[in-house]
């Protein structure tokens, strides 16, 4: 079971924003760092995000409608019903964050590396994952003003603006410019790769020294965030039991159920804080807990049904293809050998 070792850097930025909160002047100079950091996040995915291989995924639409529907779909039903449990099981504050991590776009990366392991359709994946994150840019902020509105924790009408401006903006600029500085993007892949983690601790720390600064932290108790892990925990067990069983019932192969299974069950920390930071503002904090407990237990628990799924016995039309082509290698080494 793998732990991602960005989420200790994550839970180290936290402590430090718990003991060395931003205050005064330095908020401010933090807020604006944070700010440019967000536009150029995204601007940065909109260099990387190749609209080609998202398009070129349409031709397979019932994949990546079904792939859509359990990301801005399913998630927010089950999202919308678990405010059946609060008080009792989760507050307020975190069942907004909950409900927010169920609006978040579907993840790419990994998406792609546990349908790689588990023997999955890999293309499938790469342009599911491509194409929720430009669905996602548009309509995780609608579903929040839908679900959230006012009381989403400081969300509101103007958020939609901010929203367009530092994050939308961002995004179209960058897939304007990819056909000239992708290739550059491409070759730097490693030291944006720092830049885009080291934007989102920053985002972070912002976030959470602003809650640390007003007090929010005391709604949060240990009894709460047990609470909070349980549900995760069910959420992403109904989300994977439904993806792969539902996918069996809609007539999928074996490859494209794996590549629906975990690119429909994951949701992406990468947009999430940053888009969190936005709508939420002072309340990101709590925003982002959900979200950030939800992205290692679904790595944990993916991790091992990759490998699982890794080791499932091969269909039989493939099988009998392999057979049926070893068969034929045979037969014309036979016939070209020495005599």
């Amino acid at each position: 079971m793998p732990i991602d070792p960005y989420i200790v850097l994550l839970l180290g930025t936290v402590g430090i924003a718990a003991l060395l909160p931003a205050r005064g002047t330095a908020a401010h100079v933090a807020s604006g760092a944070s700010t440019a950091a967000i536009a150029l996040l995204f601007f940065l995915y909109g260099v990387r995000l190749s609209t080609r291989e998202a398009l070129d995924g349409l031709k397979h639409w019932r994949l990546h409608v079904t792939v859509l529907a359990c990301t801005f779909l399913v998630f927010p039903l089950l999202g919308i019903a678990a405010g059946g449990l609060v008080p009792v099981l989760l507050n307020q504050p975190l069942y907004q964050g909950l409900l927010f991590l169920t609006l978040v776009p579907s993840t790419i990366q990994s998406s792609i590396a546990f349908t790689s392991i588990a023997r999955g359709n890999v293309p499938a994946a790469i342009c599911a994952g491509s194409f929720s994150s430009m669905v996602g840019i548009i309509l995780t902020p609608l579903l929040a003003a839908a679900l959230l509105g006012s009381g989403g924790g400081g969300f509101s009408g103007h958020s939609l603006v901010t929203i367009v401006v530092q994050l939308l903006v961002p995004f179209v600029a960058g897939q304007v410019l990819r056909p000239w500085i992708g290739r550059f993007v491409a070759r730097h892949k490693k030291a944006l790769g720092l830049v885009d983690r080291g934007s989102i601790l920053l985002v972070v720390y912002t976030a959470f020294s602003e809650g640390m600064v007003r007090g929010i932290w005391h709604q949060v108790s240990p009894v709460r965030l047990g609470g909070l892990l349980v549900v995760e925990a069910l959420l992403l067990a109904v989300m994977l039991a439904l993806t792969w069983y539902g996918t069996r019932a809609l007539g999928f192969s074996r490859e494209d159920r794996v590549a629906v299974q975990f690119a429909g069950s994951k949701k992406s920390l990468a947009s999430g804080l940053p888009m969190a930071g936005v709508l939420f503002g002072a309340h990101a904090s709590l925003a982002v807990l959900p979200l950030m407990l939800f992205h290692q237990m679904q790595l944990m628990v993916c991790a091992v049904i990759a490998k699982r799924r890794a080791h499932d016995p091969e269909p039989r039309q493939e099988a009998t293809g392999r057979a049926s082509a070893a068969a034929s290698r045979t037969v014309v080494g036979t016939a070209t050998g020495p005599r």
